[in-house]
């Protein structure tokens, strides 16, 4: 049995701020039981809920060296079994006693995740878990390669234990300075260079996990080329380049069991791909009711379903805006972030009344009604990892508008009226006139070829964006690295 551990910050269903959770709760689901032995390591925080925490088992506690401090700090095990996976939590109240996993405060949420890193390590020996291969994600656990190199390469318990480091999004990389690195890691100055964690002057987690982790995936094979290139490199795509050998891109899934139409008991009406028509049709006018829209199944229902944040082409959306409402169309908003966009679009439910409404949070349920309920869903994205928005889209029979970026050029196929093939509307340039050109050519296909619209939406729905793909990918990557 090959043994793999997952080291996150965050997992369905424990703690979620974004796709990487769902990805960290999905993917050892869906690895093959009978060859692989996955469980996952994360934080105990104190706003996991309580259905959980009241189910989770001590497992046991020690203390821990850790950096220049001279005491030791203390390392609790919690365990819990869920779906078939076991899942180790870190216990240390001091680090993880917090109404949320990240705090506003970048220092501390740094030592916070080193020492995680660190415990990550000292607690396999504990457990008698010996993973082949330690699959990492995002800048949180980018320690854990680089000290399997330095502080613990002398264990002979990890003699054979392999990294794999997988950027979620790679803006985000966890920098400070070198001194305060030095002191919550003790590892020696020579580690502290330009081609090892130093950035800049200061020291990057995400790099040190870059140059130490024995292989790099990121969430789609188009961003894994992306970042080879300074505008979406962050100041990290000449190592990118470097290692272009060890990096591949593997695209995300969704897991069809949680987004099912037929099955959704949180939408109006579930339907399939047989009855697609009229059940959104239903859902659309139900929805139009609770948010206080026109009830009307013929106008064309635009989502937005996202944090309101720079990346998400928001600001192609404040330019062009006014030339997108009239009186056919509708825009429904979901999602949270900087307050300008929240402020932009409460600006103009206020204005439009009739045509936008601006819902400034984040409902799971009221998102899948609007998924059920919207003729397409609008991703202008800056820039895109991999987007799980427009495969939830697929799956509901909503077609998605993007810009042709990281994952969204990878999984939406532009409709060629000519051949009357495609599954969505794509624009290439950051720009706001071309994203209102697609918007509008969408809308001209909505309106004036309904029976090619429809074929799209069948089209859409009958793809696999599935995790069985993606699983099968990783499960030959693993192989392929615990054969070397």
């Amino acid at each position: 049995m090959k043994k793999i551990l997952f080291a996150s910050s965050e997992c369905v269903p424990f703690v979620k701020t974004g796709g990487l959770a769902d990805v960290v709760g999905a993917l050892p689901q869906y690895l093959d039981k009978d060859e692989f032995d996955v469980r996952v390591i994360m934080p105990y925080y104190t706003c996991i809920p309580e259905k959980y925490r009241n189910e989770f088992k001590y497992n046991h506690h020690f203390y821990m060296d850790y950096g220049m401090r001279i005491v030791g700090t203390h390392v609790g095990i919690m365990e819990y079994e869920y779906k078939g996976i076991k899942f180790y939590f870190v216990d240390n109240e001091y680090y993880f006693k917090s109404a949320t996993p990240y705090t506003s405060d970048l220092k501390w949420d740094i030592e916070r995740f080193t020492f995680f890193s660190k415990a990550v390590l000292a607690i396999m020996p504990v457990i008698d878990f010996k993973p082949d291969i330690i699959h990492c994600h995002d800048w949180q656990t980018g320690l854990i390669p680089v000290f399997l190199k330095s502080t613990f390469a002398s264990n002979p318990f990890y003699n054979d234990t392999k990294t794999i480091m997988t950027i979620h999004n790679l803006k985000f990389q966890g920098t400070w300075d070198i001194d305060t690195f030095k002191f919550n890691t003790a590892l020696p100055d020579y580690m502290f260079t330009p081609d090892k964690l130093e950035y800049k002057r200061d020291a990057n987690m995400l790099k040190g996990g870059l140059v130490y982790a024995d292989y790099i995936t990121t969430v789609s094979e188009t961003y894994a080329d992306e970042i080879k290139y300074p505008f979406f490199g962050e100041g990290l795509d000449g190592l990118l380049r470097a290692r272009k050998m060890s990096l591949r891109g593997i695209l995300n899934g969704i897991d069809y069991n949680l987004f099912n139409p037929q099955e959704d008991v949180q939408i109006f009406k579930q339907y399939n791909v047989k009855n697609v028509k009229s059940g959104k049709a239903a859902n659309k006018t139900a929805l139009q009711h609770e948010l206080g829209l026109p009830v009307d199944k013929k106008k064309f229902m635009i989502a937005i379903i996202s944090r309101l944040t720079d990346q998400k082409g928001l600001d192609l959306v404040n330019y062009a805006i006014e030339r997108i409402i009239d009186p056919y169309t509708q825009i429904v908003v979901i999602g949270t972030g900087d307050e300008r966009y929240e402020n932009m679009f409460k600006h103009y439910r206020w204005k439009y009344p009739e045509c936008v409404s601006a819902n400034i949070l984040y409902s799971d349920g009221l998102a899948r009604k609007l998924y059920a309920a919207a003729d397409s869903i609008l991703v202008p994205s800056l820039f895109e990892p991999c987007g799980l928005t427009q495969l939830m889209a697929f799956r509901y029979g909503t077609i998605p508008i993007v810009r042709e970026t990281g994952g969204l050029k990878d999984t939406v196929e532009p409709y060629d009226e000519f051949r009357n093939t495609g599954t969505g509307f794509s624009f290439a340039n950051y720009n706001a006139e071309e994203m209102l050109s697609v918007i509008n050519y969408a809308k001209k296909i909505y309106f004036e070829r309904p029976a090619d619209w429809d074929k799209m939406v069948t089209r859409g729905m009958k793809q696999d964006f599935s995790w069985n793909s993606s699983a099968k990918q990783y499960e030959g990557l693993y192989n392929w690295m615990i054969n070397w």
